[in-house]
């Protein structure tokens, strides 16, 4: 599976939020079973759009997330297709009994948008910084995960979602980030995609680091360190195969993630690895702390988040390999 992806020359910035909120438009023109759900934040998750076009398929619930996942549960048991939004802070641990029980124990065709994901959030602070999403939502059975990267992604990932059985979680951030693909970039709910080719070692990444990732091979393959980068979009299920691969034929990998290193795409990609070829790996993530106010890009910077950070961590990972 390979989809090339090259840096541009110019970066476009767009709202991986806005791909939800116009993906959720497309899917409701296609299927009147849509319904979306918003807890109070129609702005912010940009369901907007659905509001105004469908208004009869548009419930305002208000700040009350544990009650509107209930309620999404209750319109997939009666053959909805219930898209619910708030951010991932709140669909995650406010709402965690809710998800558990009401949603994925009961195996309900809910989807959930979770807006706002990651230490990018900026000065809305530590309790809206979502960092635990990944480890929360791949640790329940029956569900399905996506962190796309960028706008496009996002647009495809919430149409996948609606046609998926099951419940999916879709988190995606606030700020505007780097389009790194394209409207006819391959998509499929499940399977990793190769950015670009290496041998020396693999970067997996997921979220607003896939950017990041291919800044950073840039960065090595300028001291002749051929870097390999995947889009590891999917969580849950994970490509497990692509990753297998990726151990045997570079044999070192680091992992970029937006979140807690915690349980969260690092030790998804550890778990799959070991028991099948285990190679030296690094982490760049959210080292075990919480977040704090203050300007995106400052954030990303000063919790380690960027393409110097992976370049960093590939050196450890394949100082350890030739160790090895």
């Amino acid at each position: 599976m390979s989809a090339a992806i090259a840096l541009p020359a110019k970066v476009e910035k767009k709202k991986t939020r806005e791909g939800f909120g116009r993906a959720l438009v497309a899917l409701g023109e296609a299927d009147p079973r849509i319904v979306v759900l918003v807890g109070d934040l129609v702005e912010s998750t940009m369901t907007s759009f659905f509001a105004e076009r469908f208004p009869e398929r548009f419930i305002e619930v208000g700040i009350a997330e544990q009650n509107m996942t209930g309620i999404a549960a209750g319109l997939a048991a009666m053959g909805k297709i219930p898209f619910l939004a708030t951010y991932g802070a709140f669909a995650t641990c406010r709402a965690a009994d809710q998800l558990r029980v009401t949603v994925a124990y009961s195996d309900l065709n809910v989807k959930i948008g979770g807006a706002h994901g990651g230490i990018s959030v900026g000065p809305d602070g530590a309790t809206h910084q979502a960092m635990e999403e990944i480890s929360i939502i791949r640790s329940l059975p029956n569900m399905s995960m996506v962190v796309p990267c960028d706008y496009w992604e996002t647009y495809k990932a919430t149409l996948a979602a609606a046609r998926h059985q099951g419940p999916v979680y879709i988190r995606f951030g606030r700020e505007d980030v780097p389009v790194v693909t394209a409207e006819d970039t391959p998509f499929t709910l499940g399977r990793g995609e190769v950015f670009a080719g290496g041998e020396d070692l693999t970067i997996v990444a997921c979220g607003v680091m896939v950017y990041e990732a291919l800044r950073a091979r840039a960065t090595l393959l300028a001291s002749g360190i051929a870097a390999r980068v995947v889009d590891l979009h999917t969580l849950k299920p994970l490509d497990v195969a692509l990753l297998e691969r990726c151990a045997r034929e570079t044999g070192a990998i680091v992992t970029a993630e937006e979140h807690q290193v915690n349980g969260g795409l690092g030790g998804a990609v550890a778990e799959a690895v070991v028991r099948a070829h285990p190679v030296p790996m690094e982490f760049v993530a959210v080292m075990d702390r919480f977040g704090q106010s203050g300007k995106p890009d400052e954030l990303m910077d000063a919790f380690g988040l960027r393409a110097r950070d992976i370049v960093v961590a590939a050196e450890r990972a394949l100082e350890r390999k030739r160790k090895a």
